[in-house]
């Protein structure tokens, strides 16, 4: 053997132990990968409040109004945005689920929504804060709040008369 040939050895056999020793020590502190989270996952809503657009006057040929996740508010067409003490606000829900969980949000096509006085209106929920689909930043014991807007149809005031409009439509939380 050539003294080449016993300085490559002695560098083998110097990785193995450094490696044998890596491995050792890895083995002797737990070595962990991540953690899988429980199971079922569970993912638990609370409506905490409900989308309202506020008062408005439709026009002669109507519009839209927007409300958002940020609680802003915003029309298109000939519609006035009135205040008279009536609150818009985006529908609020408490989320919880486990740290790290992505949630998406799936809402329903427009849905109808009937005044008290006569007249129909559509309805769209709209984006949401925080944008869909999120990630659960909290433990399980505290809540994540989950603001989702809307946007409302309105026609020309003979179609829509003064008065209260009322329906329903879900929204569905998608574990992911």
């Amino acid at each position: 053997m050539t003294g080449c040939d016993y300085s490559i050895l002695l560098s083998c056999r110097r990785l193995t132990t450094a490696v044998l020793l890596f491995i050792a020590v890895g083995l002797a502190s737990g070595l962990r990968a991540q953690e899988m989270p429980p199971r079922p996952v569970i993912v638990n809503v609370n409506e905490s409040q409900p989308l309202a657009f506020g008062a408005f006057a439709p026009g002669l040929t109507g519009g839209t109004v927007t409300v958002g996740p940020d609680y802003s508010r915003s029309s298109t067409g000939d519609l006035v945005l009135l205040g008279m003490g009536y609150l818009y606000s985006p529908v609020m829900y408490y989320v919880r689920a486990n740290t790290g969980t992505v949630v998406s949000i799936l809402s329903t096509p427009p849905v109808t929504l009937t005044g008290s006085n006569g007249g129909t209106m559509m309805m769209q929920p709209w984006s949401s804060l925080p944008a869909s689909p999120f990630v659960i930043t909290v433990p399980w014991t505290e809540w994540t709040t989950v603001l989702v807007g809307g946007i409302l149809m309105v026609n020309d005031i003979a179609s829509n008369p003064p008065g209260d409009y009322t329906g329903s439509f879900s929204i569905i939380f998608i574990q992911e």
